[in-house]
This record gives structure tokens, sequence and C-alpha cells, in this order.
């Protein structure tokens, strides 16, 4: 097994140099990113993170200059070549080069890089939950869309992570609202009832909080409801958990100080994951 890398056609070791000076990702951060998750060989969930990544590329006008067909093609000899049977497929596409400009120039070609990684689910995680910090949301106005522009994401985690914590959980200072974690979708249950953030412009469409919302939850007849909530709200939540491709379902035992429920990973929480478990069993069974 090893790591491998794509750019533009060329099948590539990662310390292999090929980003260009005026590449418009490397200076404006003008692109946009996906990443898959892999089991036993398979791509899970991949026309879902490929429907996500089209409606990135029309928001931020990027020319479609590829098919999904061709997408799915690369994931697999990717998968092939490294031989990694559980990992990860980082994807982004970059608007392309040209002189340094605010504007778009005229008839770029984007740039499309991939990456393969072996990494492993934590498990350890999922059974004893993580603790989580509350961090103020100052990320721009438009996180539907993937971008390759993290910063405000990276700081609310870089401070989580000196804290000891597993993610960061963030909101919006002006209205007292929680939006979503740093790296993934939040979750809480409150009297038997599921919450979630809704989808605006002020969250990511993640794939597995989709997974959970439309295949997961209605197999245990939960309510849902996707109304923002304030940090006084969720401590009072006998459970919360957030989703993402990498976390799968992960419990969130205390935000900050504040112990969730009875401090363990509850009921419905572990009931999705097992869901959720079951659908990636259906669709990645061992080759």
């Amino acid at each position: 097994m090893k790591e491998l890398g794509y750019f533009d056609g060329e099948f590539i070791t990662l310390d292999t140099a090929k980003v260009r000076l005026e590449d418009r990702g490397y200076e404006f951060g003008d692109g946009i990113y996906e990443a898959s998750r892999i089991y036993n060989g398979t791509s899970f969930a991949l026309a879902r993170h490929l429907e996500r990544y089209r409606r990135s590329m029309r928001e931020l006008q990027i020319p479609i200059t590829d098919t999904d067909e061709e997408m799915i093609a690369l994931h697999e000899e990717l998968i092939q070549k490294s031989q990694i049977k559980n990992g990860t497929i980082y994807f982004q596409l970059t608007r392309g080069t040209a002189p340094r400009t605010h504007y778009f120039p005229e008839k770029m070609m984007p740039h499309l890089s991939m990456v393969i990684r072996e990494s492993a689910v934590h498990s350890d995680w999922q059974e004893n939950g993580i603790h989580a910090s509350l961090e103020e949301d100052v990320r721009w106005l438009r996180c539907d869309i993937k971008t390759l522009n993290l910063l405000g994401n990276v700081l609310a985690k870089q401070s989580a992570h000196k804290k000891g914590y597993q993610e960061a959980i963030l909101y919006r200072k002006e209205a007292n609202l929680i939006t979503e974690g740093s790296s993934s979708n939040f979750f809480l249950v409150k009297d038997g009832v599921l919450w979630t953030h809704p989808l605006n412009n002020l969250i990511l469409k993640g794939v597995t909080r989709s997974i959970i919302v439309e295949k997961c939850a209605p197999k245990f007849d939960l309510t849902i409801v996707e109304k923002a909530f304030s940090p006084e709200f969720a401590y009072s939540a006998e459970e919360a958990f957030v989703t993402s491709t990498t976390l799968e379902v992960t419990p969130v035992t205390f935000i900050n100080r504040h112990q969730i429920g009875n401090g363990e990973p509850g009921k419905v929480t572990r009931q999705l994951l097992q869901a959720y478990h079951e659908i990636i069993a259906q669709e990645c069974s061992k080759k």
C-alpha cells in the first residue's frame, strides 16, 4: 500500500512539485474540494460527493471540463494503483493559472489534484465520545460552498486542539446560535427529538448528515427538527453528536465544561451509528 497523488492527468508521488505560482487556488483560495471515504477498496457515497462537487463548481462559476464517469474512474484507478483498502481520497479543483487579477480571467482551464491516503476511523471516539469547545463562527457567509477558504475552520479547530478537545462547535455570536462543527455537522437529541441546523448558507450540506437525515433516522421513527438553537439549548440536551465523512457518527459528551446528558454516548447516537455502518456494509461489501 502506498500514498499516491494525481495532478492534471498524471499519477504522481506526493513529493512531486506541480502547483504553479500563479495558480488561483494558491493565490486566492479560488477553488473547491471534497474528501470521500474508502471501505474495503470501494468508494462510499461517491455520487453524493460528486453532486456537491458540481454544485460548488456552479456556485463559483468554475467551468465543468470533466464528467462524473471520469471522476469515478479516477477514484477507482487511485484505489487500484495504491492498493489502499481503507482510507480517504481528497480531491480539489482550482479555477486555473493566469496572471494575478481579482476578476475571473477568460478561457480558464481548471487544475484537478487528488491524494489517496490510508486512514482509520476513530472507533475509540465513537465508543467513548469526544469533548468539544464552543468557538465563535467567524467564517464568511457562504459556508454552503465547499471552498478552499478554511481559515475560520482551522482557527476554531486549533483553539479546540490547544484545549485538548477533538472538535470545535461553532456559533454565530450576534445571534447566539450554533451552526455546525469546524469540520462536521452537529446534532443533538432533546426529549427524543433530533435537532440540527437547517440547510442554508451558514452550514455545509454534509454527505453524512444527509444520510443520517434521509436514511438512518427514519428507521427509528425519529422526529427531525431542522432549526437553529442556542448553546444553552445544546447544554441541556440528552445527547449530542457530530457527523462527517471521516468521523462518521461520533458522540459529543462535553461542550467546554458542560456535560451532555449523563456524559456517555446515548442510545439514539448508537442506533444511528449502527444504521450508518449497515449502509456502509451494503455499499462497500468486501471484494
